[in-house]
């Protein structure tokens, strides 16, 4: 049996991770966690093959937790499982030691095929996190994950000063589609705020 942690910090995900899991025959749950410092401790208590560990969390993010986890327990594989995808975010993962790095928007069968391959010290990885591996290994320009047409229309006219109400009506949209967009912004750039947004879009050459 594979003993797995699931560490995430939204109930509802993680508990449809651990439900996924424990559907398959070699595979055991044997702890949960909600933040990266509750997820250090249950893998130190339970010394399980793999963590599946989401990236942004409360009181510690996954990179941070995968290197103390391994810092402690150098046999542990960890295999992150995000919905986050720029390149820094990659990067940092890998170098702290990750496994393998994984989307939430995998197919299933993806998922478990890639807590099987870390159990057996095989790296599982998204294209995305395969590109940014060759990327660096090459001196490529670095790319950030794709917004759509709409989301960087919304995210130019923030970066204009514009608020909310007024990006709305440029765009002949409501404010709370303005504020889904931009929360999709904030989540695929992995940022939480409007500046950090506009200055990571540029960082990234997002903007024409």
């Amino acid at each position: 049996m594979i003993r797995v942690v699931v560490a995430d910090d939204h109930p509802i995900v993680r508990s449809g991770i651990v439900a996924l899991l424990q559907d398959a025959d070699d595979i055991d749950v044997v702890g949960q966690a909600s933040d990266g410092r509750a997820a250090v401790s249950v893998v130190l208590a339970e010394r399980p093959d793999v963590v599946l560990m989401d990236l942004r969390m409360p009181e510690l993010d996954g990179d941070a937790a995968t290197a103390e986890i391994l810092a402690a327990e150098p046999g542990v594989r960890v295999l992150i499982l995000t919905t986050y995808e720029s390149d820094d975010q990659i990067l940092a993962a890998i170098e702290a030691g990750a496994t393998g790095y994984l989307l939430k928007a995998a197919p299933e069968s993806e998922i478990l095929a890639g807590v099987r391959a870390t159990a057996r010290g095989e790296t599982a990885l998204a294209p995305s996190a395969a590109a940014a591996l060759v990327r660096r290994a090459t001196g490529g320009i670095p790319t950030g994950p794709s917004l759509t047409p709409r989301e960087l229309e919304v995210l130019q006219l923030v970066a204009q000063g514009n608020s909310n109400p007024a990006i709305g009506r440029a765009l002949f949209l409501s404010e709370t589609t303005v504020k889904t967009h931009l929360g999709h912004v904030f989540e695929k750039l992995g940022v939480n705020d409007r500046t950090r947004a506009v200055t990571r879009a540029m960082e990234l050459r997002l903007f024409p």
